[in-house]
């Protein structure tokens, strides 16, 4: 299981468009570090150490999973990727995005890269007046004494002023939502995204357990004789799995992910079914569907044609080699109308078909700000 570690960061500027630049990078940190729990005021100050333009200098309180080592090649790289210069002097110099780690839970790290608590973070009230703002209670680990008792005690005499504009703090999906169902066609690739979501949010997954349904393989044999057991007997399970799982949220999991969502059920029916036989099987449903938690966000994972046998064909179940493109069109025109019937629904579209976003991090990393937003 991933250990998820609280951090506090110093965020500095004195260049540019210095509220833009605070603004960019702590968008860049919930984006490729971690959840950003607390955003502090935003204080100006003297430039300290060196003669300089006037610093605009927050403290931010994250969430991450990645350890001290990787948080701080993260931090240097976002850095880089908004502009900031290095030069190997040794002096202080103006820079347009400066980011440190202050503290990292109650770690004491001394190595050749990284020095947590901060070296200097005793004695500069830029950072100590932020920090005490979001975490006057907390202790830093080498004194033993709290983030108030130090700011009281600083020797600072700089001037520092709080100014009056605000920054905005990026909401973690797992403040937005507790089930987010991803749906698609077969193919489309709504599993593979739902464990990747998973392992990277630290959230329970519902799988569906298409694998240990035995109408299945006969289904695609002989479609008219067994497409109601099959139906009936994936209804069955899906109810039964999403009742129990979703019931039983996991305290140590941020949210609960799904690769299905119980109306596929409906809309795999409705191609499959004869006309006597769907009415019959709507009326079990719409029992069903009244009794099953509505997930807060539902994502559909739109893939056209050729790329969905491309993938069928790629991960190579046997009895889904001779799905035809006409089937997999009728699956589609069925989430299309109720995608176009359920307005209750918080639905996002995702047109994955020129995506690969198992194989490239910057496609999937699109598809998770989509959600974010």
């Amino acid at each position: 299981m991933k250990i998820q570690q609280t951090s506090f960061l110093s965020l500095g500027t004195n260049q540019g468009n210095k509220l833009e630049n605070l603004q960019k990078a702590i968008y860049s940190i919930a984006n490729k570090v971690g959840d950003v729990l607390k955003i502090s005021s935003v204080y100006k100050t003297d430039s300290w150490g060196f003669k300089g333009n006037d610093f605009l200098n927050i403290c931010i309180k994250i969430s991450t999973y990645q350890s001290p080592q990787k948080l701080i090649k993260s931090l240097l790289k976002i850095e880089e990727e908004l502009g900031r210069q290095r030069n190997d002097s040794g002096e202080y110099q103006d820079r347009n995005i400066d980011i440190d780690i202050l503290l990292f839970g109650q770690e004491i790290i001394l190595s050749k890269s990284l020095i947590v608590p901060h070296s200097k973070m005793l004695q500069r009230k830029f950072v100590l007046v932020p920090l005490a703002e979001i975490a006057k209670n907390i202790t830093h680990p080498v004194i033993q004494k709290t983030i108030s008792f130090c700011l009281q005690n600083c020797n600072d005499s700089s001037k520092i002023t709080k100014i009056k504009n605000t920054l905005i703090r990026p909401i973690p999906i797992s403040e937005k939502y507790n089930y987010i169902a991803i749906e698609g066609n077969i193919g489309a690739g709504k599993t593979s995204l739902a464990k990747m979501m998973s392992k990277d949010f630290n959230a329970k997954l519902v799988l569906e357990r298409f694998a240990d349904n035995p109408f299945l393989p006969k289904f695609y044999k002989d479609k008219e004789r067994y497409a109601f057991p099959l139906e009936m007997s994936f209804l069955a399970d899906r109810y039964q799995q999403l009742s129990d799982d979703l019931a039983q949220f996991d305290l140590f999991k941020n949210f609960i992910v799904s690769d299905y969502y119980i109306f596929k059920s409906l809309i795999f029916a409705q191609v499959t079914l004869s006309k006597d036989e769907y009415l019959l099987y709507r009326k079990m449903f719409n029992l069903m569907y009244k009794e099953i938690q509505k997930p807060d966000l539902y994502v559909y994972l739109y893939q056209n044609t050729d790329r969905l046998l491309e993938n069928i064909k790629i991960r190579g179940r046997k009895y889904e080699q001779n799905i035809t493109s006409e089937y997999l069109k009728q699956i589609h025109d069925g989430y299309q109308c109720f995608i176009n019937t359920h307005n209750d629904l918080n639905l996002l579209i995702v047109d994955v078909s020129e995506l690969d976003f198992v194989n490239q991090e910057k496609d999937y990393k699109f598809i998770i700000e989509k959600i974010k937003a």
